[in-house]
């Protein structure tokens, strides 16, 4: 049963700290109830607790992997028969440091898992149930580097431009569902993502890393707000709609019975 003015039932993944736990705060505040997932079931109890107190809401923890296909398929076993659930924060990731050519390729294959296949799964049990009761909020988190892949390394890039475009499909196939659908790209953000990559984070500028809770206000604005692509540090949204419109200039030619003259 949900609480009072409740919205139902908010799925984080990622919850137990950084920007996921920072959402389930948000959320909570908003009316949420809230399943919350991550490894970590000592912490998810402790922030449980507290949204409790805090909110009055229903906390449901539960200890997953995602790197694990058994974990991932319990998870979007529970999205699929549970209608409570309205809205799937797709938050948990990982970061990898290092050069493709000479990259630990088991590493990468678990940042594959949980950053591509894990999203994608739970993105489809959860289309599938929202748009059968005709309303529901999909948030997946991605990241400026699906734009700017050069500035980082290959299979993080890479998998943060499959969500980007994983959004942008799904948003067009559940036109008229009434499901809303979020991509949110942000730029360096204060977590612990990059000290359990390895990635010395005290070597980027103060002035490009923005703190995980104005990160996720930004977000949560974004959404208020109808955008389907929320850039939280991006000044003005002229420069995005510019950089979809040129997509929209090149679509005619993308497919042709004729190679260019310039091929000729």
């Amino acid at each position: 049963m949900n609480s009072p003015q409740n919205h139902g039932t908010a799925l984080v993944t990622g919850a137990s700290s950084g920007i996921g736990a920072i959402y389930a705060e948000r959320l909570a505040a908003r009316g949420f109830d809230l399943l919350l997932v991550a490894r970590d079931q000592e912490r998810l109890e402790v922030a449980a607790s507290m949204l409790r107190d805090k909110h009055g809401v229903q906390v449901e923890v539960l200890r997953a992997d995602l790197t694990q296909k058994d974990d991932v398929l319990k998870l979007e076993q529970r999205l699929r028969s549970d209608s409570s659930i309205s809205l799937l924060l797709n938050n948990a990731g990982v970061a990898a440091d290092g050069l493709l050519a000479n990259a630990d390729m088991d590493q990468l294959e678990r940042l594959i898992q949980l950053n591509v296949t894990a999203v994608t799964r739970l993105a489809s049990a959860a289309a599938a149930g929202f748009a059968k009761a005709g309303r529901g909020t999909i948030i997946n988190i991605a990241s400026v580097v699906a734009l700017f892949p050069e500035r980082f390394n290959a299979t993080y890039s890479a998998s943060k431009a499959y969500v980007l475009s994983l959004t942008q499909s799904l948003n067009a196939e559940l036109d008229g569902t009434g499901v809303k659908v979020q991509a949110v790209l942000p730029g360096v953000t204060r977590t612990e993502i990059w000290e359990r990559s390895g990635i010395d984070a005290t070597q980027i500028p103060e002035d490009m890393v923005m703190e995980a809770g104005e990160m996720v206000d930004a977000a949560l604005s974004g959404l208020d707000q109808g955008e389907l692509v929320t850039i939280p540090s991006l000044p003005d949204a002229a420069d995005w709609d510019a950089f979809v419109a040129a997509r929209h200039v090149m679509a005619p030619n993308l497919s042709k019975s004729k190679a260019a003259s310039r091929y000729k």
